[in-house]
């Protein structure tokens, strides 16, 4: 099996920072892609920023030199540092990683459980 663990979320004014994290773990024999989505209420869930395991990475217009998408030397942990909050940030924050399975080798993508970013005017 493989596990997601998300944190770093919370209530934030406009401006403040936060930084979210996601921790891979189980059975995995090796971490291809990584991305941050999120989902206002409403609305549809949208990719925030990516990162590749080249470490190649992308952003959404909207967060674009305001967030900053990075993966630790292990590749197993994504972090999305986030500054100059806005209102129009706040959503429920998804991490996504594609990565094959040890022993099946099955490739897919698995998602971690959410965190809330609330960010007040």
């Amino acid at each position: 099996q493989v596990q997601l663990v998300e944190s770093g979320g919370g209530l934030v004014q406009a401006g403040d920072s936060l930084r979210l994290s996601c921790a891979a773990s189980g059975s995995i024999f090796r971490i291809n892609s990584m991305g941050w989505y999120r989902q206002a209420p409403g609305k549809q869930r949208e990719l925030v920023a990516g990162i590749t395991s080249g470490g190649g990475t992308n952003y959404a217009d909207s967060v674009k030199g305001r967030f900053t998408i990075s993966r630790d030397n292990a590749k197993t942990t994504m972090y999305l540092q986030m500054n100059s909050l806005k209102p129009e940030d706040t959503a429920v924050y998804y991490c996504k990683v594609d990565l094959w399975v040890t022993g099946t080798m099955r490739y897919g993508s698995y998602w971690g459980q959410g965190t809330q970013v609330t960010v007040s005017s």
